[in-house]
């Protein structure tokens, strides 16, 4: 009997190496001949120790991969193990290829977002075919342009908290933390505006503990995804790591439930056809296809999980780091508050309005070229469905192919050798006119302060679900 067991045991262990060495050699042929930084490619992990080296997805990763498209200006290769490889996509030729059509995300074993689906389900970030076509047609009012206006007043309550917040920390002439006080501002206004939910989650007194948990789900996330021993489920949930991101899964999920239940034991006793404009949540809630058929539970609160992250912490990441960059650059700084301060003076109300934003042309020029630079969402993955030539090389359909917005934005041979300056000036309207719409693709008033570096801080990137630092971006605040 035990002979048959170390028999049958011996015989899965070699049929599992033999599948797994055919595998390589079907994956290297597919892909021989691909650009692909040898030199920095391990024989047996491949690229993966450039993943650890300074933290997860830290400093060293991301100048590599900056120092990689300086060498392939089109696309290039990483390799997760000797078996799993990523095509790198970093230029708008190559880009706009994969971004024209309807191709899923990948969510098989090993992938991204198929370790993301524990916390975010299958939302509109992560679903693919006809759950996402069925979830995009009944959202599709959520979406429209219109909605945002009415909540201009919600916006400009919230920052008025946010900068009471900063005024504190001026007062006391000490550097504030600002991705924490913009995190929660953020998720204030998405909160009101999409979920006509009230939180106390600005309260410097309070814990602000969704966005805690929240950078803890994309950090730990992220290691995952670096971790082929984690890939397993039975393993990865048996693990103190694992069985931690259960529980942050669980306090998010709980968060969207509360906020779900109220909305909707708010709606039996509320007049929806009164011509006022649904909120996000009103129109998941009363959605329904043509077979009258609505969202069920689980898939409500995908969604309301889904769009709480997505709306607060890649807004967040993105006016923390245009911030960072007006605070290091004064002069920018203060063209964008001498623009506001002519706008609003001549305005009747003596506030910005909604149709006012449109003509802060110089600060829209410095939130893009913030965006460009700093790449809130570093990269978005696609698994292509046909294949697709690039640079004459073939990628073959069924493919994990990378967007990598960080290296678009920092291609030389798009944005010249100085990539890694700010200068607004590249988004000029005459500027503009002369880019390739596939050059930038970041994802798809009344300020008081003059900001400044808190140079004793060092401030170092790392590359997350969101563009994240590991010690935060402090800033001192000056009243002008």
């Amino acid at each position: 009997m035990a002979g048959m067991l170390v028999a049958s045991i011996l015989a899965i262990i070699v049929v599992a190496f033999t599948h797994l060495i055919v595998k390589i050699i079907k994956v290297k042929y597919t892909f021989w001949g691909f650009p692909e930084s040898i030199y920095d490619k391990h024989w047996l992990l491949g690229h993966l120790p450039h993943y650890k080296v300074q933290g997860y997805l830290g400093k060293h990763y991301m100048d590599k991969l900056v120092e990689w498209t300086e060498k392939y200006p089109k696309m290039f290769l990483t390799w997760i193990g000797p078996a799993t490889v990523r095509v790198i996509l970093n230029h708008p030729d190559s880009v706009k290829q994969i971004l024209r059509t309807a191709d899923p995300k990948p969510v098989g074993y090993g992938q991204i977002y198929r370790h993301a689906i524990p916390w975010l389900g299958e939302g509109l970030l992560i679903a693919g075919g006809f759950k996402w076509k069925r979830s995009r047609h009944l959202l599709s009012p959520a979406f429209h342009y219109d909605i945002l206006k009415p909540y201009v007043k919600v916006y400009k309550s919230c920052t008025d908290h946010l900068v009471q917040n900063i005024q504190t920390f001026a007062d006391k002439k000490e550097s504030v933390e600002v991705f924490g006080l913009v995190s929660a501002c953020t998720l204030d206004i998405i909160l009101q505006c999409a979920f006509s939910h009230q939180a106390d989650c600005q309260n410097l007194g309070a814990d602000n503990q969704y966005s805690k948990t929240v950078y803890s789900l994309t950090e730990e996330w992220m290691r995952r995804n670096a971790s082929p021993w984690l890939y397993p489920d039975f393993i990865y949930f048996k693990s103190e790591k694992g069985k931690q991101y259960k529980c942050d899964c669980d306090y998010v999920h709980k968060i969207a439930e509360d906020v779900i239940s109220q909305r909707k034991a708010h709606l039996k006793n509320e007049d929806i056809s009164d011509g006022k404009y649904l909120d996000f949540l009103d129109i998941i809630l009363t959605a329904t296809d043509e077979d009258g058929r609505g969202m069920s539970m689980e898939d409500i609160r995908s969604e309301v999980d889904t769009f709480l992250f997505a709306g607060h912490d890649t807004t967040s990441s993105a006016i923390s780091w245009i911030l960072y960059s007006l605070a290091e650059h004064p002069e920018h700084q203060m063209k964008c508050q001498e623009e506001i301060d002519r706008v609003v003076s001549e305005t009747e109300s003596g506030e910005l309005e909604w149709n006012d934003l449109e003509r802060l042309e110089y600060l829209t020029q410095c939130i893009k070229e913030g965006m460009r630079l700093h790449s809130p969402v570093p990269s978005i993955l696609r698994e292509n469905q046909a294949p697709l030539t690039i640079d004459n090389h073939v990628i073959p359909a069924g493919s994990c192919v990378a967007i990598s917005i960080y290296c678009l934005h920092h291609n030389p041979a798009v944005w010249g050798q100085n990539h890694m300056d700010f200068r607004p000036e590249r988004f000029t309207k005459e500027n503009i006119r002369k880019m390739d719409p596939f050059a930038y693709c970041p994802f798809s008033a009344g300020p008081r302060f003059n900001f400044s570096v808190d140079k004793s801080h060092q401030i170092e990137r790392m590359q997350a679900a969101v563009m994240k630092t590991k010690t935060g971006i402090k800033l001192f605040a000056s009243p002008r």
